[in-house]
């Protein structure tokens, strides 16, 4: 702990050129060429020389920084440059160009990282595939080998490839496609069947599985699912149980790194090691060897890949060398840590994660001391400026590496940092614990687990609430430039802040901002606006509407999107706290995904299906929602009339609804099985119409229904397959599509929308205009747009 008394510590420098011009020539030589890198190592194999004739090594401190230059820049120009043209001369690349076919072997050098999908149709959500890196040991190609070394990555089924560990040894084929990252990668390979001959892991690699694998059940055993998919992610990486919502909502508050494995995990296990021994009055040497064990062991159960070795090496060495005292050590450490991985595995010169680490790092130990020493003579107690200073380092030195490499910036990251940060270290310590008895001693495992359950419900509650501020996120210029734009600005507040005028200026350009931007972009002014009847929740590519009761505080929702979070924080604008009835027109994933969501803070009277019980996934999962909340789960037959002060619901179809063993592959069977409502609200008569499509709106009009209606929830997101005599038989005044953002389906068909324009209605999109609210007026139906 820094007191206002202790000096700051000084650093040596004197590595750190080596390990710049190390990291910046391989970081050159895969965006560009290899030669860039050799360039880079003859100038500072020549640099290096001058100096070292110039400085005697008995008078001169930089000596030894210029030895280390000078064998940085021969590593660089010698057997680093080598690696980086062999590479980029790899015969896959040419294959990889022309997309053909090829049957590798294998040597899997990461755990298979789980790709997910949103739920759509009858594809439930969650991961479908996994990315496995690999390193070729023989390859051909239309039966002839292929002399190649280099580094492929798999993109393979989940369900046949999520248990691959590394160390194996395994066969896959097909085809192959150009790399998509500059990170040795010679060709991606879009493999179809599963693994062929592989042989078994190192036994470590398989105690490590074990673990992990005892630690989820035990996880899923006693907690929340939402908290048992976050504590393996807290402990050892493994985000396999996480959902998608909560994947967004760290990531929007800036919490995303506690769901990998970094310096911060390793520094927490280590110092609770460091700490104990301590206690038990052991020296610094046995404190640091048995610390190192305990570095050693936790590497190997996060499953040893590089990414969790540069965790490994950063966070050990700057937490063994503040532990040991040796504070002045740990800038040279850190130095010598990027020589050496880079020197290593070129590749994590390019690497995000990298760069967050070492940059990180240097942060705690540059800055974060500084500003606390500035904190405290400015009046605040020792351990809340260390507090603030420290997320506040972290987050300065990070934003630039985080707005690059997502795309967008957190506003909320520092102040969510500050609240989790008391809650990340003992949720880490029971985690880790109970992944190692929970091997030995399930009971023991679940009761450690247990004990990290209220810090993974406390870091959900920040994590939820920090993304939905208004304003939490701003999107910024993806990839280099962008990093380079938010690093330049930045250093611009940095330099600021340390003048008096300047800071007065900067605080009136972000009053203005506040003034200007804030009520134009964050408040909403209007909304939700009075008398509401019905609105449209924008929940992407999926459909969700909102039918008010005429009652405050209560509202009929039918179909919940496609994932958790959008129709939660739709009801939440509109101030929803009571749901009689949630109405589910159909079991498709993008109708279903979020209901859920509608639970959370709200009661909810019960959930309403029609006949259909395709597909099964999707029925159990209504059950079990409507089991776990304790609400009773109805069926809406043909006929059927709903009443409440303000809307009143009539069930008009489905009309015919297929035998379970006629459905077929694309989902229209399920569509035609939607559940269709004529709704009279305060605003008139909207005809829901769930994914109906061309039969079962034939099937509609010939029983002679009464269709007409002046506002129409447009079938299947305005797709292609709409009748236009049924769109004229509706002859809507309104006409609400719900879809999303540059989908993949074509929605909405631009036929479809020319037919309704036609026909005289006014089109509105919750993929341009966010939520849409329908208000009565005088003249008809009125429309609120919220705004993206």
């Amino acid at each position: 702990m820094i007191t206002g008394t202790e000096p700051l510590v000084r650093h040596d420098f004197r590595l750190v050129p080596a390990a710049s011009v190390l990291w910046l020539g391989a970081l050159l030589g895969l965006l560009w060429s290899w030669w860039v890198a050799l360039a880079f190592g003859v100038a500072g194999v020549l640099v290096a020389v001058v100096l070292l004739v110039r400085l005697r090594p008995s008078r001169s401190r930089w000596w030894s920084g210029a030895l280390a230059l000078l064998v940085a820049g021969l590593v660089l120009a010698g057997p680093l440059g080598f690696r980086l043209s062999r590479a980029e001369h790899d015969p896959l690349l040419d294959l990889a160009g022309r997309g053909a076919g090829a049957t590798l072997r294998v040597l899997v050098t990461d755990r298979p990282r789980p790709v997910r999908s949103a739920g759509y149709a009858d594809q439930q959500a969650g991961p479908r595939s996994v990315v496995v890196t690999a390193e070729v040991l023989h390859a051909e190609s239309h039966g002839q080998a292929v002399p190649s070394a280099g580094r492929v990555v798999l993109l393979a089924p989940f369900g046949t490839w999520s248990g691959a560990l590394p160390g194996q040894e395994v066969t896959a084929s097909g085809e192959l496609a150009p790399p998509r990252d500059a990170d040795l990668t010679v060709a991606a390979v879009y493999v179809r069947g599963p693994p062929v001959a592989a042989t078994g892991a190192p036994w470590w690699q398989r105690g490590a599985e074990s673990m992990r694998d005892a630690l989820r059940q035990a996880c899923v055993a006693v907690l929340p699912e939402e908290q048992a998919g976050l504590v393996p992610g807290l402990v050892v990486g493994d985000t396999s149980g996480l959902s998608e919502r909560l994947d967004r909502e760290f990531t929007d508050a800036g919490l995303t790194h506690l769901m990998a494995v970094s310096g911060s995990n390793v520094a927490i296990v280590c110092g609770a090691v460091l700490l104990l021994l301590r206690l038990l009055r052991a020296g610094p040497r046995l404190s640091a060897g048995l610390a190192g064990v305990a570095l050693t062991g936790f590497v190997v159960l996060s499953g040893g890949e590089p990414s969790v070795l540069r965790a490994g090496v950063m966070g050990g060495i700057a937490l063994l060398a503040l532990a040991l005292g040796r504070q002045r050590s740990v800038v040279p450490a850190l130095a010598a840590a990027v020589c050496v991985l880079v020197a290593w595995d070129p590749a994590m010169a390019v690497s995000f994660g990298f760069v967050l680490s070492v940059i990180a790092t240097a942060g705690l130990v540059l800055l974060a001391p500084r500003w606390a020493e500035v904190l405290q003579r400015r009046g605040m107690p020792p351990g809340f400026a260390e507090g603030l200073a420290v997320p506040a380092a972290a987050f300065v030195v990070t934003a630039p590496v985080v707005a690059g490499m997502a795309g967008q910036l957190s506003v909320v990251s520092v102040a969510a940092n500050i609240l989790v940060a008391p809650v990340v270290a003992p949720a880490t310590v029971f985690g880790v614990f109970a992944t190692v008895v929970a091997a030995i001693w399930p009971a023991g495992g679940e009761l450690a687990v247990r004990l990290a359950g209220p810090e993974a419900g406390w870091l959900i509650v920040v994590a939820r609430r920090a993304s939905e501020v208004p304003g939490a996120v701003l999107a910024w210029p993806a990839g280099w430039w962008g990093g380079l734009l938010a690093l330049v600005v930045a250093v611009a507040v940095v330099l600021a802040l340390r003048r008096r005028r300047l800071r007065v200026l900067l605080a009136l350009v972000l009053a203005g901002l506040l003034l200007v931007v804030v009520p134009g972009k964050v408040v909403t002014p209007g909304w939700p606006p009075p008398g509401w009847a019905v609105v449209a929740c924008d929940v992407g590519q999926g459909d969700s509407l909102v039918l008010s009761t005429g009652e405050a505080g209560r509202a009929v929702v039918v179909d919940t999107g496609p994932e958790p979070g959008p129709v939660d924080r739709c009801l939440d604008r509109l101030g929803v706290e009571r749901v009689p009835l949630v109405v589910l027109s159909h079991l498709h994933a993008d109708h279903i995904g979020g209901l859920d969501s509608v639970f959370e803070g709200r009661s909810v009277g019960g959930i309403a299906v029609g006949p259909g019980r395709q597909p099964d996934w999707a029925w159990r999962q209504a059950v079990q929602v409507a089991a776990r909340h304790g609400v009773p789960l109805l069926e809406l037959e043909l006929g059927r009339r709903l009443e409440w002060p303000s809307l009143n619901l009539e069930v008009l179809g489905p009309r015919y609804v297929s035998p379970e063993e006629e459905d077929n592959d694309d989902g229209t069977q399920i569509n035609n099985g939607s559940v269709v409502l004529r709704a009279r609200t305060t605003a008139g008569t909207v005809l829901l119409t769930g994914d109906v499509e061309l039969a079962a709106q034939a099937d509609l009009l010939a029983a002679g229904a009464d269709l007409h209606a002046e506002i129409l929830k447009v079938p299947h997101h305005g797709s292609r397959f709409s009748l236009p005599q049924f769109l004229a038989a509706v002859s809507a005044r309104l006409a609400l599509v719900s879809v999303g953002p540059g989908n993949r389906y074509g929605h909405p068909n631009r036929t479809t929308l020319d037919t309704l324009t036609a026909d005289g209605a006014l089109i509105t999109r919750t993929d341009t205009d966010g939520d849409t609210a329908v208000i009565p007026d005088q003249a008809g139906p009125a429309v609120v747009r919220r705004g993206k």
